[in-house]
């Protein structure tokens, strides 16, 4: 069997990336190859992967690579795809697990935005077309792939929700920079996240992360609605790319949020590795989730963050009162919620209900102590007037 070392070496998945895309030319020299090594190095020495985990971390990163490659090499071709204008973006962030994913997907059920559908960013050779949007046969290959994820992980739908036409979020997208929570979430690879937490310029990544929206819009326009928890960490560069975005930010009980984090993430790397803890999840993310609080506020603090440009959103208020906050959001955006966009965000509720995903995970699970952790976040939640939940 094929060791990790040689799997995984670096210079055979640029090899095979570069024979899947059919060219050599990454673009940019924005540091990724640095990121990549950090995470190779990562997966080979710290991720104690399985076997299957091993071909898994492969074909991510080749994948990652493949499609840098097919959006440098549609540039090359298509070079007036240079001029696509990004304008007056719409991110939704906020901590992992309090309500980003289903805000996002009501919202995105509004003709007026534009979401990067899963299946255009994980296959986007060549840019997607408006005639076969929802036809193209790109769809039906990434479902595929998501539904081998679910037969593997029976259930996980039901806690993160994952589809071919269902929007992706930001740190996809980063993928292609090396510089994504992507890795660190599904691999116990603790350089590359602390790594990621605290040093990198996030400059480039989001330098990336337009020319990438650039290619998507150059076949499918509209004001972009985007979403990723990790933007909490790097808000000001956020701004420095976008300085006319508008940030729609989430707020729950952080301990609430490690509880199910941990539990979220130990069960996604079950997959690849006998050797996953739950605690030691946790003691990643009690880090993780603790510098972006801190690091939020002193940004908005800094004025890093335009206070016009920003609204919050309590996790409670919005599970009791879904369209009130909906309308606050499209009142500050000068938007009008159209009856029949209402209607289709009300079907889609019908038909994804959020279930009671919180008994299945504890925060006794996570190791962690509850009065240290609850003195941590004591100014986060005073701050944003964000109540302490029940925790099992």
């Amino acid at each position: 069997m094929t060791s990790a070392v040689e799997r995984l070496r670096l210079e055979r998945l640029v090899d095979e990336a570069c024979t899947a895309a059919g060219s050599d030319d990454f673009g940019e020299e924005d540091g990724w190859r640095d990121g990549l090594a950090r995470v190779v190095d990562a997966m080979i020495h710290e991720a104690q992967l399985s076997p299957l985990g091993v071909e898994f971390g492969a074909s991510e990163l080749v994948l990652a690579m493949r499609n840098r490659l097919y959006v440098s090499s549609w540039r090359a071709e298509h070079p007036d795809v240079v001029h696509e204008k990004v304008e007056r973006p719409i991110f939704i962030v906020g901590q992992p697990r309090t309500g980003t994913t289903i805000l996002y997907d009501m919202l995105a059920q509004d003709p007026q935005l534009r979401s990067p559908l899963t299946w255009e960013v994980d296959n986007p050779y060549p840019a997607p077309t408006a005639a076969t949007y929802r036809t193209d046969p790109r769809i039906e290959q990434t479902q595929s792939q998501y539904d081998m994820v679910e037969s593997m992980m029976p259930g996980f739908q039901k806690i993160h929700p994952m589809g071919a036409l269902l929007g992706q979020e930001c740190v996809r997208i980063w993928t292609g920079q090396f510089r994504s929570m992507v890795f660190s979430s599904s691999y116990r690879i603790p350089s590359y996240y602390r790594w990621l937490l605290y040093e990198p310029d996030y400059g480039p990544a989001y330098r990336y992360h337009r020319r990438y929206l650039q290619h998507l819009q150059s076949g499918v326009p509209g004001r972009w609605l985007l979403k990723s928890p990790a933007h909490i960490w790097s808000l000001d560069a956020l701004f420095g790319e976008y300085p006319d975005a508008f940030i729609v930010q989430t707020h729950r009980d952080p301990l609430k949020v490690l509880a199910s984090v941990s539990a979220t993430i130990h069960h996604l790397r079950k997959i690849g590795s006998d050797g996953s803890k739950l605690a030691d999840v946790a003691e990643q993310w009690h880090e993780e989730i603790g510098v972006g609080l801190k690091r939020e506020m002193h940004f908005r603090d800094e004025g890093a963050v335009p206070v016009d440009r920003i609204f919050d959103v309590r996790f409670a208020d919005f599970i009791a009162r879904p369209f009130m906050v909906v309308r606050q959001i499209y009142n500050r955006l000068d938007l009008e919620l159209r009856p029949e966009v209402e209607e289709r965000m009300r079907e889609f509720l019908r038909a994804n209900p959020k279930e009671n995903a919180g008994a299945w995970y504890s925060w006794h699970d996570t190791g962690l102590d509850f009065d240290t952790v609850r003195n941590e976040v004591a100014e986060y939640q005073e701050r944003y007037d964000v109540p302490s939940e029940p925790l099992r």
